[in-house]
This record gives structure tokens, C-alpha cells and sequence, in this order.
């Protein structure tokens, strides 16, 4: 049906001493407060893998990369990535507060490239405003109350479809972001989000992901996360 790893293998723990000081490092340099309680309690993120997706997804969707609309936490990181990708127009939905990002974050907020929102409310966006649109660690803190409206509105926007980065049963989210939206994240399963996209209409995209699936293999690469390509909902 999709690309889907299920395996429970966490990310590697990289074990290099650092020393910080309200969210700096000594260097100088500023560090990611979330990625750095990750790597020490050996959670995972499936907006890094997005990242990591990127060559993948660009092999895959073609033109449909042209013009991105990303949802999901550190939503600044990944933005930032496909605006560096050639002819690539992208922006962003932030789901969780941002006093704590830097500066280049900060700038693509300004500029309005970046808008932090509750996706429990309808996107600011006219239909069919994007022609890809990609979500990651935000479903999983939604009751199936708001993931209805929530996945109709994503697919609204967009011209080509919408991919979902979510965690597997089994699979741990950093403390700092168990509480969002007063619920703790919960990770389903394969089966569970395939009997859901039937029971409410969201068509998986065959074509797509057996052409991801193809480039995934030539390009050894496996996810951490559950993938899932939807058609678009017009």
C-alpha cells in the first residue's frame, strides 16, 4: 500500500560532551533545545526524516516540488532546506512556540514565509495554494475529532496530494512534546491509518509511491517513520 518501515530501531546516540548555557553551547553556536533532549533520551523525529527525504521525494514528485507547504514542528529547519533545492518555493506551519528558535527562524517568521498556527483551525491558505504538501510529528496529538478536519484542510490546499511523516507503535517522542495540545502523542499503526484513509475518503497514491519506493532503493534509503502519499482532495 505505502512506504512504510515499522521497524522499532531508534537513532543512533552520538555520545559527544557539550556544554550549554541557556540553549548556547560554548562555541558560541546555538543549539535546538528539542533535537537535544532527542539524542539524549534516544527519542526520534520524524521532521528530521522529512529532511533526510528530501533527494527521495524530489525523485519521486517531480514538479510536484516546486512550490512546498511544510506542517509540523522545527518547521524552520526543513524550510530552509527546500529553499536551497533549485526552483523550489517553500513554506512553513510551525505547531509549536518558537521563543526558543534562532535567528534565521525568527527572519523566515518575519518575512512570513513561516507562520506558527493550531492546525486544529483551518490553514490561512486558499485552496489548492501549494503544490505539495508535507506534515510531520503533528497528527499523532490529534483526537480523531480534529484529525478529520485537520487532514480535509491540509488536502485542501494542495494541488498534488499531501505525505505524512508519523512514528510507529513502540516509537518515543521527546518529553518536551508530550503535552501539545494537552494530549500525549499517539503513535498508530499501518493498518490503522490504512483503515482510516478509507473510512474517510483520502485515496492513497499508488502511482507515487511505487516511484518512491524506486528511488528510496537506488538511493539505500530506509525511514525511521511511517511514509504515506495521499492523493489530493478536490
Amino acid at each position: 500500500m505505502g512506504f512504510r518501515c515499522t521497524s522499532k530501531n531508534q537513532i543512533s546516540v552520538v555520545t559527544i560532551p557539550l556544554v550549554q548555557f541557556n540553549g548556547f553551547n560554548m562555541i558560541g553556536g546555538f543549539v535546538n533545545i528539542r533535537e537535544a533532549v532527542g539524542k539524549v533520551e534516544g527519542d526520534f523525529s520524524c521532521t528530521v526524516e522529512v529532511q533526510r527525504a528530501i533527494p527521495i521525494l524530489a525523485k519521486a514528485r517531480g514538479d510536484s516540488m516546486h512550490k512546498i507547504l511544510h506542517v509540523g514542528p522545527d518547521t524552520c529547519s526543513v524550510v530552509s532546506k527546500l529553499l536551497k533545492e533549485k526552483e523550489t518555493e517553500a513554506w512553513g506551519v510551525e505547531t509549536d512556540d518558537i521563543q526558543d528558535g534562532d535567528r534565521n527562524c525568527k527572519a523566515l517568521v518575519k518575512k512570513g514565509i513561516v507562520r506558527v498556527a493550531d492546525i486544529k483551525f483551518p490553514l490561512p491558505y486558499r485552496p489548492q495554494s501549494f503544490s505539495l504538501v508535507i506534515v510531520s510529528d503533528a497528527l499523532e496529538y490529534l483526537s480523531p475529532r480534529y484529525l478529520n478536519k485537520t487532514l480535509s484542510d491540509l488536502a485542501r490546499v494542495s494541488i498534488d496530494g499531501l505525505v505524512i511523516f508519523t512514528g510507529s507503535p513502540g516509537h518515543r517522542k521527546a518529553k518536551v512534546s508530550e503535552s501539545k495540545y494537552g494530549r500525549v502523542a499517539k503513535m498508530r499503526s499501518s493498518s490503522w491509518w490504512v483503515r482510516y484513509f478509507v473510512q474517510t475518503s483520502l485515496e492513497e497514491n499508488e502511482a507515487t509511491i511505487k516511484k518512491f519506493e524506486h528511488a528510496a532503493t537506488k538511493m539505500s534509503y530506509v525511514s525511521k517513520c511511517q511514509i504515506f502519499h495521499l492523493m489530493p482532495f478536490h
